[in-house]
Protein backbone atom coordinates (compact mmCIF):
# COMPACT_ATOMS: atom_id res chain seq x y z
CA UNK A 1 0.00 0.00 0.00
CA UNK A 2 2.91 2.39 0.65
CA UNK A 3 4.41 1.28 -2.27
CA UNK A 4 1.63 2.03 -4.50
CA UNK A 5 0.71 5.92 -2.92
CA UNK A 6 4.55 6.47 -2.97
CA UNK A 7 4.60 5.60 -6.47
CA UNK A 8 1.49 7.78 -6.99
CA UNK A 9 3.00 11.22 -5.15
CA UNK A 10 6.30 10.56 -7.27
CA UNK A 11 3.78 9.95 -10.81
CA UNK A 12 2.36 13.11 -9.96
CA UNK A 13 5.64 14.94 -9.05
CA UNK A 14 6.85 14.02 -12.26
CA UNK A 15 3.69 15.36 -14.23
CA UNK A 16 4.03 18.68 -12.55
CA UNK A 17 7.35 19.70 -13.92
CA UNK A 18 7.35 20.08 -17.75
CA UNK A 19 8.95 22.63 -20.62
CA UNK A 20 8.59 26.15 -20.26
CA UNK A 21 9.45 28.41 -22.87
CA UNK A 22 12.40 31.01 -22.99
CA UNK A 23 12.11 34.75 -23.55
CA UNK A 24 14.75 33.48 -26.33
CA UNK A 25 12.34 31.39 -27.67
CA UNK A 26 14.08 27.90 -26.43
CA UNK A 27 12.65 26.04 -24.28
CA UNK A 28 13.87 24.60 -20.63
CA UNK A 29 12.93 21.89 -18.03
CA UNK A 30 11.16 23.83 -14.77
CA UNK A 31 7.71 24.52 -12.93
CA UNK A 32 5.35 25.40 -15.62
CA UNK A 33 2.15 28.30 -14.59
CA UNK A 34 4.65 30.14 -12.14
CA UNK A 35 5.67 33.88 -12.89
CA UNK A 36 9.05 33.97 -13.61
CA UNK A 37 9.40 37.04 -15.72
CA UNK A 38 9.74 40.86 -15.00
CA UNK A 39 9.44 43.73 -18.15
CA UNK A 40 10.66 47.11 -18.06
CA UNK A 41 9.98 49.94 -21.08
CA UNK A 42 12.30 52.32 -21.52
CA UNK A 43 12.93 54.98 -23.99
CA UNK A 44 16.11 54.29 -25.03
CA UNK A 45 17.09 52.67 -28.53
CA UNK A 46 17.55 49.02 -29.02
CA UNK A 47 21.71 49.33 -28.82
CA UNK A 48 21.61 51.30 -25.71
CA UNK A 49 19.41 48.82 -23.57
CA UNK A 50 20.98 45.83 -25.18
CA UNK A 51 24.68 46.99 -24.21
CA UNK A 52 23.02 47.66 -20.70
CA UNK A 53 21.82 44.09 -20.27
CA UNK A 54 25.35 42.90 -21.23
CA UNK A 55 26.62 44.84 -18.57
CA UNK A 56 24.31 44.28 -15.88
CA UNK A 57 24.64 40.62 -16.82
CA UNK A 58 28.20 40.02 -16.90
CA UNK A 59 29.26 42.25 -13.95
CA UNK A 60 26.05 40.18 -12.09
CA UNK A 61 27.43 36.88 -13.20
CA UNK A 62 28.48 35.69 -16.74
CA UNK A 63 26.90 35.06 -19.83
CA UNK A 64 26.82 31.79 -21.94
CA UNK A 65 25.03 33.19 -25.11
CA UNK A 66 24.29 36.06 -27.20
CA UNK A 67 21.93 35.83 -30.32
CA UNK A 68 19.88 38.30 -32.27
CA UNK A 69 16.65 36.34 -33.35
CA UNK A 70 15.23 38.56 -35.85
CA UNK A 71 17.72 40.95 -37.48
CA UNK A 72 16.47 44.10 -39.35
CA UNK A 73 14.93 47.26 -38.38
CA UNK A 74 12.68 45.27 -35.14
CA UNK A 75 16.00 43.25 -34.27
CA UNK A 76 14.96 41.24 -31.04
CA UNK A 77 18.53 40.45 -28.64
CA UNK A 78 18.68 38.14 -26.19
CA UNK A 79 21.12 37.55 -23.87
CA UNK A 80 21.70 33.90 -21.94
CA UNK A 81 23.45 33.38 -18.78
CA UNK A 82 23.93 32.35 -15.15
CA UNK A 83 23.72 34.54 -12.10
CA UNK A 84 23.64 32.81 -8.56
CA UNK A 85 23.52 29.47 -10.01
CA UNK A 86 20.35 30.77 -11.64
CA UNK A 87 19.61 30.32 -15.05
CA UNK A 88 18.81 33.79 -16.26
CA UNK A 89 17.19 35.18 -20.08
CA UNK A 90 17.33 38.83 -21.19
CA UNK A 91 15.25 39.39 -23.81
CA UNK A 92 15.56 43.33 -25.65
CA UNK A 93 12.85 44.32 -28.14
CA UNK A 94 11.94 47.63 -29.63
CA UNK A 95 8.06 48.50 -28.88
CA UNK A 96 7.60 51.29 -31.20
CA UNK A 97 10.52 54.06 -32.45
CA UNK A 98 11.61 56.00 -29.03
CA UNK A 99 10.51 52.60 -27.10
CA UNK A 100 12.64 49.33 -26.02
CA UNK A 101 11.07 46.76 -24.31
CA UNK A 102 13.78 44.23 -22.04
CA UNK A 103 12.02 41.26 -20.39
CA UNK A 104 14.17 39.36 -17.63
CA UNK A 105 13.59 35.74 -16.86
CA UNK A 106 15.15 34.01 -14.28
CA UNK A 107 14.78 30.50 -13.16
CA UNK A 108 16.63 28.10 -10.64
CA UNK A 109 18.39 25.13 -10.82
CA UNK A 110 15.05 22.99 -9.33
CA UNK A 111 12.86 24.75 -12.08
CA UNK A 112 11.15 27.41 -9.71
CA UNK A 113 11.44 31.12 -10.09
CA UNK A 114 13.43 33.81 -8.58
CA UNK A 115 11.17 36.68 -8.30
CA UNK A 116 13.52 38.88 -6.30
CA UNK A 117 16.97 38.29 -8.51
CA UNK A 118 14.37 38.60 -11.67
CA UNK A 119 13.35 42.38 -10.30
CA UNK A 120 16.95 43.18 -9.04
CA UNK A 121 18.40 42.29 -12.78
CA UNK A 122 15.88 44.66 -13.97
CA UNK A 123 16.16 47.27 -11.72
CA UNK A 124 20.02 47.30 -12.39
CA UNK A 125 19.17 47.73 -15.99
CA UNK A 126 17.42 50.64 -15.60
CA UNK A 127 20.16 52.04 -12.97
CA UNK A 128 22.65 51.68 -15.45
CA UNK A 129 20.29 53.26 -18.55
CA UNK A 130 19.82 56.42 -16.07
CA UNK A 131 23.72 56.82 -15.95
Amino acid sequence: MRTKIFAALLGAGILAVGCVKTVNDRHTGAVPWVNDKFEGKYERTVPQVYDASVYVVKTMGTISRESVLSPGSNEVKTIEGKINDRKVWVRVEPVDAKVTSVIVQVRTSAGGSDKPLTHEIEKNIAIKLAE
